[in-house]
Protein backbone atom coordinates (compact mmCIF):
# COMPACT_ATOMS: atom_id res chain seq x y z
CA UNK A 1 0.00 0.00 0.00
CA UNK A 2 1.44 3.36 -1.02
CA UNK A 3 1.80 6.02 1.55
CA UNK A 4 -1.09 8.20 -0.60
CA UNK A 5 -3.42 5.19 -0.71
CA UNK A 6 -2.65 4.94 3.12
CA UNK A 7 -4.08 8.33 3.48
CA UNK A 8 -6.72 8.19 1.91
CA UNK A 9 -9.71 9.18 3.98
CA UNK A 10 -12.00 6.18 4.99
CA UNK A 11 -14.69 4.54 7.27
CA UNK A 12 -13.53 3.79 11.32
CA UNK A 13 -12.73 0.12 12.06
CA UNK A 14 -15.31 -1.71 13.29
CA UNK A 15 -12.62 -2.09 16.40
CA UNK A 16 -13.12 1.42 17.18
CA UNK A 17 -16.43 0.46 18.65
CA UNK A 18 -14.84 -0.91 21.54
CA UNK A 19 -11.54 0.04 23.08
CA UNK A 20 -9.42 2.66 21.41
CA UNK A 21 -5.74 2.61 22.76
CA UNK A 22 -3.67 5.78 21.31
CA UNK A 23 0.21 6.48 22.87
CA UNK A 24 2.12 9.72 22.47
CA UNK A 25 5.57 9.76 22.63
CA UNK A 26 7.11 13.36 23.28
CA UNK A 27 10.67 14.72 24.55
CA UNK A 28 10.27 17.63 27.08
CA UNK A 29 9.48 21.18 25.90
CA UNK A 30 6.86 19.21 22.57
CA UNK A 31 3.54 19.49 24.52
CA UNK A 32 2.89 15.97 25.23
CA UNK A 33 0.88 16.62 28.54
CA UNK A 34 -0.99 19.30 26.39
CA UNK A 35 -1.82 17.08 23.59
CA UNK A 36 -3.07 14.13 25.89
CA UNK A 37 -5.50 17.04 27.70
CA UNK A 38 -6.84 17.87 24.46
CA UNK A 39 -6.83 14.22 23.40
CA UNK A 40 -9.02 13.63 26.90
CA UNK A 41 -11.25 16.98 26.70
CA UNK A 42 -12.59 15.69 22.64
CA UNK A 43 -13.06 12.02 24.46
CA UNK A 44 -14.76 13.17 26.92
CA UNK A 45 -17.16 15.49 25.34
CA UNK A 46 -17.88 13.01 22.70
CA UNK A 47 -19.61 10.76 25.30
CA UNK A 48 -16.44 8.57 25.94
CA UNK A 49 -15.00 7.46 28.77
CA UNK A 50 -11.18 7.87 28.73
CA UNK A 51 -8.07 7.15 30.98
CA UNK A 52 -4.97 9.22 30.32
CA UNK A 53 -1.53 7.59 32.12
CA UNK A 54 2.33 8.93 31.58
CA UNK A 55 5.57 7.16 32.03
CA UNK A 56 8.05 9.51 32.38
CA UNK A 57 11.69 9.67 30.63
CA UNK A 58 13.97 12.22 31.86
CA UNK A 59 12.89 15.28 29.72
CA UNK A 60 15.27 17.25 27.08
CA UNK A 61 17.92 14.68 28.54
CA UNK A 62 17.87 10.77 27.91
CA UNK A 63 14.37 9.90 27.00
CA UNK A 64 11.33 10.84 26.15
CA UNK A 65 7.36 10.47 28.20
CA UNK A 66 5.00 8.05 26.87
CA UNK A 67 1.46 9.64 27.28
CA UNK A 68 -1.02 6.73 27.32
CA UNK A 69 -5.25 7.02 26.55
CA UNK A 70 -7.87 4.35 26.55
CA UNK A 71 -11.25 5.66 25.83
CA UNK A 72 -14.54 3.38 24.86
CA UNK A 73 -17.86 4.40 24.12
CA UNK A 74 -20.20 4.91 27.62
CA UNK A 75 -22.05 1.63 28.04
CA UNK A 76 -24.25 -0.21 31.25
CA UNK A 77 -20.96 -1.66 32.26
CA UNK A 78 -17.58 0.62 33.03
CA UNK A 79 -15.06 -0.07 30.89
CA UNK A 80 -11.53 -1.65 32.60
CA UNK A 81 -8.77 0.19 31.03
CA UNK A 82 -5.00 -0.67 31.43
CA UNK A 83 -2.32 1.72 32.50
CA UNK A 84 0.55 1.27 29.68
CA UNK A 85 0.78 0.28 26.45
CA UNK A 86 1.99 -2.97 25.11
CA UNK A 87 3.37 -4.01 22.10
CA UNK A 88 1.29 -5.28 19.33
CA UNK A 89 -1.81 -3.68 20.81
CA UNK A 90 -2.11 0.51 19.96
CA UNK A 91 -4.59 1.54 17.89
CA UNK A 92 -2.94 4.88 17.05
CA UNK A 93 0.65 6.45 17.91
CA UNK A 94 1.41 9.87 17.64
CA UNK A 95 5.59 10.52 17.77
CA UNK A 96 6.44 14.55 17.97
CA UNK A 97 9.77 13.71 16.01
CA UNK A 98 11.59 10.86 13.69
CA UNK A 99 13.37 9.16 16.06
CA UNK A 100 10.80 8.86 18.52
CA UNK A 101 8.70 7.12 15.29
CA UNK A 102 11.35 4.80 15.01
CA UNK A 103 11.43 4.11 18.75
CA UNK A 104 7.94 3.23 18.76
CA UNK A 105 8.57 0.63 16.04
CA UNK A 106 11.47 -1.05 18.21
CA UNK A 107 9.63 -1.11 20.85
CA UNK A 108 6.36 -2.91 18.92
CA UNK A 109 3.60 0.07 18.99
CA UNK A 110 3.36 0.06 15.74
CA UNK A 111 2.15 -2.75 13.75
CA UNK A 112 0.47 -3.36 10.13
CA UNK A 113 -2.37 -5.06 11.07
CA UNK A 114 -3.94 -2.05 13.03
CA UNK A 115 -1.44 1.03 13.63
CA UNK A 116 -1.91 4.86 12.44
CA UNK A 117 1.15 5.97 12.73
CA UNK A 118 0.82 10.16 12.84
CA UNK A 119 4.53 11.74 12.87
CA UNK A 120 6.48 14.52 12.52
CA UNK A 121 9.45 14.80 9.95
CA UNK A 122 11.90 16.95 11.57
CA UNK A 123 14.45 15.85 13.86
CA UNK A 124 15.12 17.06 17.38
CA UNK A 125 19.11 14.92 18.39
CA UNK A 126 18.84 13.00 21.35
CA UNK A 127 21.91 13.01 24.03
CA UNK A 128 23.17 9.62 22.49
CA UNK A 129 23.61 11.42 18.98
CA UNK A 130 25.06 14.18 20.19
CA UNK A 131 27.81 12.43 22.52
CA UNK A 132 28.87 10.61 19.64
CA UNK A 133 32.77 11.47 19.12
CA UNK A 134 32.01 11.52 15.42
CA UNK A 135 29.17 11.99 13.05
CA UNK A 136 26.60 9.70 15.14
CA UNK A 137 22.85 11.25 13.86
CA UNK A 138 20.96 8.33 13.11
CA UNK A 139 19.46 8.31 9.47
CA UNK A 140 15.67 9.41 9.34
CA UNK A 141 15.41 7.69 5.69
CA UNK A 142 15.30 4.06 7.68
CA UNK A 143 13.01 5.16 10.20
CA UNK A 144 11.01 6.07 7.04
CA UNK A 145 10.76 3.08 4.94
CA UNK A 146 10.74 1.00 8.28
CA UNK A 147 7.25 3.13 8.88
CA UNK A 148 6.22 2.37 6.02
CA UNK A 149 6.55 -1.43 6.13
CA UNK A 150 5.16 -1.36 9.64
CA UNK A 151 2.17 0.81 10.00
CA UNK A 152 -1.36 0.26 8.61
CA UNK A 153 -1.78 3.94 8.08
CA UNK A 154 0.86 6.46 8.02
CA UNK A 155 0.74 10.68 8.25
CA UNK A 156 4.34 11.82 7.94
CA UNK A 157 5.27 15.92 7.84
CA UNK A 158 7.17 18.46 9.21
CA UNK A 159 4.44 19.19 11.98
CA UNK A 160 6.89 21.16 13.73
CA UNK A 161 7.80 23.50 10.74
CA UNK A 162 4.13 23.82 9.95
CA UNK A 163 3.16 24.87 13.96
CA UNK A 164 6.36 27.53 13.74
CA UNK A 165 4.57 28.95 10.31
CA UNK A 166 1.49 29.17 12.41
CA UNK A 167 3.08 30.82 15.74
CA UNK A 168 1.97 27.89 17.42
CA UNK A 169 4.43 24.65 19.03
CA UNK A 170 4.10 21.24 17.62
CA UNK A 171 1.62 19.94 19.93
CA UNK A 172 -1.23 21.93 17.78
CA UNK A 173 -0.02 20.56 14.45
CA UNK A 174 -0.11 17.11 15.78
CA UNK A 175 -3.42 17.21 17.40
CA UNK A 176 -4.60 18.49 13.73
CA UNK A 177 -3.26 15.60 12.03
CA UNK A 178 -4.63 13.82 14.14
CA UNK A 179 -8.17 14.80 13.73
CA UNK A 180 -6.83 15.14 9.68
CA UNK A 181 -6.20 11.63 9.63
CA UNK A 182 -10.00 10.22 10.49
CA UNK A 183 -8.29 7.78 13.05
CA UNK A 184 -10.71 8.69 15.77
CA UNK A 185 -14.26 8.62 15.31
CA UNK A 186 -15.10 12.41 16.42
CA UNK A 187 -15.48 15.16 14.43
CA UNK A 188 -13.26 18.42 13.37
CA UNK A 189 -15.64 20.79 15.53
CA UNK A 190 -15.01 18.73 18.67
CA UNK A 191 -11.08 18.43 18.29
CA UNK A 192 -11.40 22.42 17.60
CA UNK A 193 -13.51 23.09 21.04
CA UNK A 194 -10.89 21.17 22.87
CA UNK A 195 -8.68 23.63 22.36
CA UNK A 196 -10.82 26.84 22.69
CA UNK A 197 -11.57 25.38 25.83
CA UNK A 198 -7.92 25.43 26.68
CA UNK A 199 -7.65 28.98 26.67
CA UNK A 200 -4.46 29.45 25.96
CA UNK A 201 -2.74 30.58 22.86
CA UNK A 202 -6.06 29.83 21.03
CA UNK A 203 -5.87 31.75 18.06
CA UNK A 204 -2.44 30.23 16.97
CA UNK A 205 -2.95 26.87 18.14
CA UNK A 206 -6.40 26.85 15.95
CA UNK A 207 -4.18 28.14 12.67
CA UNK A 208 -1.56 25.18 12.98
CA UNK A 209 -4.20 22.82 13.45
CA UNK A 210 -6.43 23.53 10.59
CA UNK A 211 -2.89 23.96 8.48
CA UNK A 212 -2.06 20.17 9.72
CA UNK A 213 -5.78 19.12 9.54
CA UNK A 214 -5.87 19.96 5.85
CA UNK A 215 -2.54 18.43 5.19
CA UNK A 216 -3.69 14.63 6.84
CA UNK A 217 -6.46 15.27 5.16
CA UNK A 218 -5.68 15.74 1.26
CA UNK A 219 -3.06 12.57 1.47
CA UNK A 220 -0.04 14.40 0.22
CA UNK A 221 3.16 12.39 1.02
CA UNK A 222 5.72 14.48 2.26
CA UNK A 223 8.95 13.90 -0.17
CA UNK A 224 11.75 12.05 1.33
CA UNK A 225 14.20 14.49 2.33
CA UNK A 226 12.11 17.30 2.56
CA UNK A 227 12.42 18.07 6.44
CA UNK A 228 15.97 18.79 5.91
CA UNK A 229 17.09 22.66 6.64
CA UNK A 230 18.96 23.90 3.59
CA UNK A 231 22.73 24.60 4.38
CA UNK A 232 23.22 28.59 4.45
CA UNK A 233 26.02 29.84 2.84
CA UNK A 234 28.57 32.31 4.10
CA UNK A 235 27.21 35.85 3.34
CA UNK A 236 28.81 38.08 6.52
CA UNK A 237 31.08 41.46 5.06
CA UNK A 238 34.42 41.52 7.45
CA UNK A 239 33.48 45.52 8.77
CA UNK A 240 35.57 47.41 10.68
CA UNK A 241 38.53 50.03 10.65
CA UNK A 242 40.36 50.67 7.48
CA UNK A 243 43.84 50.03 8.56
CA UNK A 244 41.95 46.10 9.54
CA UNK A 245 40.11 46.02 6.47
CA UNK A 246 43.25 46.59 4.13
CA UNK A 247 45.42 43.82 5.90
CA UNK A 248 41.79 41.12 5.69
CA UNK A 249 42.03 41.95 1.95
CA UNK A 250 45.67 41.04 2.06
CA UNK A 251 45.00 38.15 3.68
CA UNK A 252 42.44 37.23 1.83
CA UNK A 253 44.33 37.58 -1.62
CA UNK A 254 46.56 35.31 -0.25
CA UNK A 255 44.08 32.71 0.27
CA UNK A 256 42.29 33.27 -3.30
CA UNK A 257 45.43 32.95 -4.87
CA UNK A 258 46.15 29.13 -3.45
CA UNK A 259 45.73 26.33 -6.28
CA UNK A 260 42.34 24.53 -7.38
CA UNK A 261 39.73 24.31 -5.11
CA UNK A 262 41.73 25.60 -2.04
CA UNK A 263 40.56 28.99 -1.91
CA UNK A 264 36.97 28.44 -0.87
CA UNK A 265 37.57 26.63 2.05
CA UNK A 266 40.75 28.55 2.83
CA UNK A 267 38.53 31.73 3.04
CA UNK A 268 36.27 30.41 4.92
CA UNK A 269 38.96 29.01 7.49
CA UNK A 270 40.69 32.95 7.62
CA UNK A 271 37.35 34.03 8.54
CA UNK A 272 37.23 31.77 11.55
CA UNK A 273 40.67 32.13 12.28
CA UNK A 274 40.53 36.06 12.24
CA UNK A 275 36.86 36.27 14.05
CA UNK A 276 38.73 33.81 17.14
CA UNK A 277 41.39 36.37 17.31
CA UNK A 278 42.90 38.60 14.50
CA UNK A 279 44.26 39.55 11.28
CA UNK A 280 47.35 38.79 12.90
CA UNK A 281 46.29 35.58 14.25
CA UNK A 282 44.78 35.34 10.63
CA UNK A 283 48.50 35.69 8.79
CA UNK A 284 49.48 32.63 11.00
CA UNK A 285 47.17 30.81 9.30
CA UNK A 286 47.90 31.86 6.17
CA UNK A 287 51.63 30.87 6.54
CA UNK A 288 51.06 27.59 7.92
CA UNK A 289 48.58 27.03 4.90
CA UNK A 290 50.74 28.39 2.15
CA UNK A 291 53.67 25.89 4.06
CA UNK A 292 51.52 22.69 3.31
CA UNK A 293 50.29 24.03 0.22
CA UNK A 294 53.79 24.19 -1.12
CA UNK A 295 53.98 20.29 -0.52
CA UNK A 296 50.66 19.78 -2.62
CA UNK A 297 50.55 17.74 -5.56
CA UNK A 298 48.27 18.61 -8.52
CA UNK A 299 47.61 15.55 -9.51
CA UNK A 300 45.69 14.10 -6.09
CA UNK A 301 43.07 17.25 -7.00
CA UNK A 302 44.76 19.27 -3.84
CA UNK A 303 43.60 17.24 -1.22
CA UNK A 304 46.37 17.82 1.23
CA UNK A 305 45.43 21.93 0.63
CA UNK A 306 41.75 21.39 0.97
CA UNK A 307 42.49 19.29 4.31
CA UNK A 308 44.65 21.79 5.74
CA UNK A 309 42.32 24.74 4.56
CA UNK A 310 39.77 23.05 7.00
CA UNK A 311 41.54 21.73 10.14
CA UNK A 312 44.22 24.13 10.72
CA UNK A 313 41.45 26.21 11.04
CA UNK A 314 40.00 24.43 13.62
CA UNK A 315 42.87 23.34 15.74
CA UNK A 316 44.19 27.63 15.78
CA UNK A 317 40.35 28.44 17.04
CA UNK A 318 40.45 26.04 20.13
CA UNK A 319 37.78 26.44 22.63
CA UNK A 320 39.20 27.98 25.53
CA UNK A 321 36.95 29.57 28.30
CA UNK A 322 37.54 33.15 26.35
CA UNK A 323 35.97 31.70 23.71
CA UNK A 324 33.02 30.20 25.46
CA UNK A 325 32.14 32.81 27.08
CA UNK A 326 32.43 35.31 24.40
CA UNK A 327 30.24 32.85 22.15
CA UNK A 328 27.35 32.82 25.26
CA UNK A 329 27.32 36.34 25.41
CA UNK A 330 26.94 37.38 21.50
CA UNK A 331 23.63 39.50 20.90
CA UNK A 332 22.95 37.15 17.62
CA UNK A 333 22.93 33.84 20.24
CA UNK A 334 20.17 35.53 22.30
CA UNK A 335 18.38 36.79 19.76
CA UNK A 336 18.40 33.32 18.30
CA UNK A 337 17.13 31.62 21.76
CA UNK A 338 14.25 33.87 21.91
CA UNK A 339 13.26 32.90 18.33
CA UNK A 340 13.53 29.30 19.03
CA UNK A 341 11.69 29.83 22.38
CA UNK A 342 8.93 32.08 20.53
CA UNK A 343 9.42 34.78 23.07
CA UNK A 344 8.40 37.76 21.41
CA UNK A 345 8.54 40.75 23.82
CA UNK A 346 8.55 38.10 27.16
CA UNK A 347 11.17 37.78 29.25
CA UNK A 348 13.55 35.19 29.04
CA UNK A 349 15.18 33.14 31.85
CA UNK A 350 18.72 31.49 30.75
CA UNK A 351 21.04 29.50 32.94
CA UNK A 352 24.43 28.28 31.61
CA UNK A 353 25.63 24.77 32.78
CA UNK A 354 29.77 24.98 33.32
CA UNK A 355 31.93 22.64 34.78
CA UNK A 356 35.27 24.73 35.06
CA UNK A 357 38.59 21.72 35.51
CA UNK A 358 41.59 22.93 37.35
CA UNK A 359 43.08 22.52 33.70
CA UNK A 360 40.69 25.27 32.44
CA UNK A 361 41.46 27.99 35.54
CA UNK A 362 45.61 27.06 35.01
CA UNK A 363 45.17 27.29 31.36
CA UNK A 364 43.74 30.70 31.31
CA UNK A 365 46.76 32.29 33.74
CA UNK A 366 50.01 33.96 31.95
CA UNK A 367 51.78 30.92 30.62
CA UNK A 368 54.77 31.18 33.24
CA UNK A 369 52.67 31.26 36.45
CA UNK A 370 50.13 28.51 34.81
CA UNK A 371 53.12 26.34 34.06
CA UNK A 372 54.18 26.73 37.47
CA UNK A 373 51.10 26.00 38.86
CA UNK A 374 50.25 23.08 36.68
CA UNK A 375 53.72 21.18 37.50
CA UNK A 376 52.58 21.39 41.29
CA UNK A 377 49.80 18.65 42.06
CA UNK A 378 49.26 20.73 45.47
CA UNK A 379 48.10 23.95 43.52
CA UNK A 380 46.01 21.66 40.58
CA UNK A 381 44.45 20.24 43.63
CA UNK A 382 43.80 23.31 45.23
CA UNK A 383 41.96 24.27 41.29
CA UNK A 384 39.95 21.54 41.73
CA UNK A 385 38.45 21.87 45.37
CA UNK A 386 37.63 25.22 44.37
CA UNK A 387 36.27 25.25 41.04
CA UNK A 388 35.94 22.05 39.67
CA UNK A 389 31.69 21.59 40.94
CA UNK A 390 28.29 22.09 38.84
CA UNK A 391 27.53 25.49 38.50
CA UNK A 392 24.73 27.56 37.18
CA UNK A 393 25.11 30.73 35.75
CA UNK A 394 22.19 32.81 34.75
CA UNK A 395 23.07 35.08 32.30
CA UNK A 396 19.66 37.07 31.99
CA UNK A 397 20.69 38.46 35.38
CA UNK A 398 23.28 41.68 34.98
CA UNK A 399 25.69 40.40 36.90
CA UNK A 400 26.39 36.61 35.44
CA UNK A 401 26.19 38.17 31.82
CA UNK A 402 28.52 40.79 33.05
CA UNK A 403 31.09 38.10 34.31
CA UNK A 404 31.08 36.19 31.06
CA UNK A 405 31.11 39.48 29.09
CA UNK A 406 34.51 40.69 31.24
CA UNK A 407 35.74 36.97 30.77
CA UNK A 408 34.73 36.68 26.65
CA UNK A 409 36.99 39.99 26.01
CA UNK A 410 40.19 38.96 26.90
CA UNK A 411 40.80 37.93 23.53
CA UNK A 412 43.80 40.33 23.34
CA UNK A 413 44.95 38.47 26.28
CA UNK A 414 44.67 35.13 25.28
CA UNK A 415 48.19 34.99 23.56
CA UNK A 416 49.47 35.05 26.73
CA UNK A 417 48.29 32.42 28.56
CA UNK A 418 49.20 28.70 29.23
CA UNK A 419 47.05 27.27 26.76
CA UNK A 420 47.51 29.15 24.00
CA UNK A 421 51.08 28.15 24.63
CA UNK A 422 50.11 24.26 24.72
CA UNK A 423 47.69 24.77 21.64
CA UNK A 424 50.30 26.17 19.38
CA UNK A 425 53.04 23.31 20.48
CA UNK A 426 50.73 20.96 19.67
CA UNK A 427 49.52 22.29 16.47
CA UNK A 428 53.63 22.62 15.29
CA UNK A 429 53.91 19.06 16.11
CA UNK A 430 51.08 17.93 14.32
CA UNK A 431 52.07 19.75 11.10
CA UNK A 432 55.77 18.83 11.49
CA UNK A 433 54.37 14.89 11.44
CA UNK A 434 52.40 16.24 8.23
CA UNK A 435 54.78 17.55 6.54
CA UNK A 436 57.36 14.32 7.14
CA UNK A 437 54.80 11.95 6.15
CA UNK A 438 53.84 13.96 2.59
CA UNK A 439 57.59 13.53 2.31
CA UNK A 440 57.20 9.54 1.68
CA UNK A 441 53.55 9.06 1.42
CA UNK A 442 50.72 11.49 0.18
CA UNK A 443 47.93 10.00 1.35
CA UNK A 444 49.57 9.07 4.57
CA UNK A 445 49.74 13.23 5.03
CA UNK A 446 46.01 13.20 3.78
CA UNK A 447 45.14 10.94 6.79
CA UNK A 448 47.01 12.83 9.55
CA UNK A 449 45.99 15.80 8.50
CA UNK A 450 41.77 14.35 9.13
CA UNK A 451 43.06 13.17 12.68
CA UNK A 452 41.94 16.59 14.02
CA UNK A 453 38.58 16.44 13.42
CA UNK A 454 39.22 13.92 17.59
CA UNK A 455 39.68 17.07 18.61
CA UNK A 456 36.89 18.93 19.73
CA UNK A 457 34.93 20.97 22.04
CA UNK A 458 36.27 22.07 25.58
CA UNK A 459 36.90 20.77 29.47
CA UNK A 460 36.28 17.15 29.81
CA UNK A 461 35.10 16.64 25.92
CA UNK A 462 38.45 18.24 25.04
CA UNK A 463 40.87 16.09 26.89
CA UNK A 464 39.28 12.94 25.80
CA UNK A 465 39.25 13.68 22.28
CA UNK A 466 42.72 14.87 22.75
CA UNK A 467 43.98 11.91 24.70
CA UNK A 468 42.60 9.82 21.54
CA UNK A 469 44.34 12.24 18.67
CA UNK A 470 47.50 11.83 20.64
CA UNK A 471 46.78 7.38 20.68
CA UNK A 472 46.30 7.93 17.02
CA UNK A 473 49.60 10.01 16.09
CA UNK A 474 51.19 7.06 18.15
CA UNK A 475 49.89 4.52 16.25
CA UNK A 476 50.59 6.55 12.63
CA UNK A 477 54.80 6.68 14.15
CA UNK A 478 54.42 2.85 14.77
CA UNK A 479 53.25 2.14 11.00
CA UNK A 480 55.54 4.46 9.51
CA UNK A 481 57.37 2.83 6.72
CA UNK A 482 54.61 0.40 5.74
CA UNK A 483 52.81 0.75 2.46
CA UNK A 484 49.28 0.57 3.94
CA UNK A 485 50.23 3.18 6.82
CA UNK A 486 47.49 5.32 5.27
CA UNK A 487 44.39 2.92 5.35
CA UNK A 488 45.76 1.72 9.28
CA UNK A 489 45.43 5.66 10.44
CA UNK A 490 42.00 5.85 8.68
CA UNK A 491 40.86 2.98 10.76
CA UNK A 492 42.33 4.05 13.95
CA UNK A 493 40.48 7.51 13.66
CA UNK A 494 36.96 5.79 12.52
CA UNK A 495 37.89 3.42 15.44
CA UNK A 496 38.25 6.31 18.03
CA UNK A 497 35.17 7.96 17.02
CA UNK A 498 32.89 5.01 17.78
CA UNK A 499 32.51 5.07 21.46
CA UNK A 500 33.45 7.89 23.83
CA UNK A 501 35.83 5.86 25.99
CA UNK A 502 38.04 4.80 23.34
CA UNK A 503 37.59 1.24 23.72
CA UNK A 504 37.28 0.40 19.99
CA UNK A 505 41.00 2.53 19.49
CA UNK A 506 42.55 0.66 21.91
CA UNK A 507 41.38 -2.42 19.98
CA UNK A 508 42.61 -1.23 16.82
CA UNK A 509 46.45 -0.29 18.35
CA UNK A 510 46.22 -3.43 19.56
CA UNK A 511 45.70 -5.21 16.24
CA UNK A 512 48.91 -2.36 14.71
CA UNK A 513 50.88 -3.71 17.71
CA UNK A 514 50.34 -7.26 16.77
CA UNK A 515 51.61 -6.80 13.73
CA UNK A 516 54.18 -3.86 13.96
Amino acid sequence: MTVQQALAPRQPDAKLGTIIKLAVMAVGGQGGGVLTNWIEAVARAQGYACQATSVAGVAQRTGATIYYIEMAPMGARAPVFSLAPAAGDVDILIAAEMMEAGRAIMRGFVTPDRTTLIASTHRALAVSEKMAPGDGIASSEEVRAAAELAADRLVLFDMDDMAAANGSVISSSLFGALAGSGALPFPRAAFEDAIRASGKGVEASLRAFGAAYERAQNGAAEPAGAGEKPVRAVTNTPHGPQRLLEKWEALASRARALPGPVPAMALHGLRKVVGFQDVEYGAEYMDRLEGIAALDDAAQGHELSLEAAKYIANAMAYDDVIRVADLKTRAARFARIRAEMGAGDRPVALTEFMHPRAEEIAGLLPAGIGARIEASPKWMARLDRWFNRGRRVRTHRPGSFLMLYVLGGLRGYRRRTLRHRHEQAHLDRWLTAVRQAVARDYVLGVELLRCRRLIKGYSDTHARGLSKFDRVMQGAEMLRGREDAAQWVARLREAALQDEKGEALEGALQTVRSFV
